[in-house]
């Protein structure tokens, strides 16, 4: 009687598909690494940075930890960025729903990121907009707040967030606009300092014109209520 059945795959078929396995575990695992890592130590660069740097924008960059960065520049751009940074889970639906209906009636852009997704783009991604960033931010995000927690995620935040033209990072920033350190900011410091951080390039916290000034009042006075109801209370 004939044999039809299909000869099983020699060993050396075998081991021949499984680089392409290991590749693709590598890269499962990179992201994770890379969380991971900056659980523990410092970002060394991002992206932006060196992207600013190589094209002559300078970098002023010096981490701090948190315990070293002033109360009111936490509960600044708390207030400022993410009202509900202690409450959600690194997105802030309500908030992409306002931003989005804002953007349908063709008025200016607004975003709806939340600290965690910013604090994402900046340490594991470039720059833009375009969807498969948007799709790798959302990952790192998940990934950050399950592996960092708040306070973590707020630490590095407020280390590498562009805070004026090649200063990165609260100790920078202080120093940079007002030639004092995190430590010792006011209110007033850090209110200013949170309100250009949309724009960092294009508003000045030192001496700001009536826009910044108005900007930094508002989040002033949301500053005292994020500390007064607690909303801050994950990361002080």
């Amino acid at each position: 009687m004939t044999d039809t059945r299909t000869p099983s795959p020699s060993p050396r078929r075998r081991r021949r598909g499984r680089p392409w396995l290991i590749a693709l575990l590598i890269l499962a695992l990179l992201p994770l690494g890379g969380v991971l890592i900056h659980r523990f130590l410092p970002v060394p660069v991002t992206i932006l940075m060196a992207q600013q740097a190589l094209a002559g924008k300078g970098l002023d960059y010096r981490w701090t930890p948190l315990e070293d960065i002033s109360p009111h520049l936490v509960v600044s751009a708390i207030a400022a960025e993410d009202a509900r940074f202690c409450s959600h889970g690194g997105f802030d639906l309500e908030a992409i729903e306002k931003a989005l209906k804002h953007n349908e009636n063709g008025r200016r852009i607004r975003g709806g990121s939340t600290i965690s997704q910013q604090t994402a783009k900046n340490v594991f991604l470039w720059p833009g907009r375009d969807w498969v960033r948007k799709g790798l931010e959302a990952g790192y995000t998940v990934l950050i707040e399950t592996g960092w927690g708040k306070r973590r995620i707020l630490e590095v935040y407020l280390n590498v967030a562009e805070m004026g033209p090649g200063v990165y990072g609260a100790e920078a920033a202080a120093r940079h606009w007002f030639g004092t350190s995190a430590a010792d900011l006011s209110p007033r410091q850090a209110a200013r300092l949170a309100a250009i951080l949309p724009s960092p390039r294009r508003y000045d916290a030192g001496t700001p014109g009536p826009y910044v000034r108005r900007r930094a009042s508002r989040i002033q006075a949301a500053a005292r209520t994020v500390r007064n109801e607690g909303l801050a209370a994950c990361v002080i």
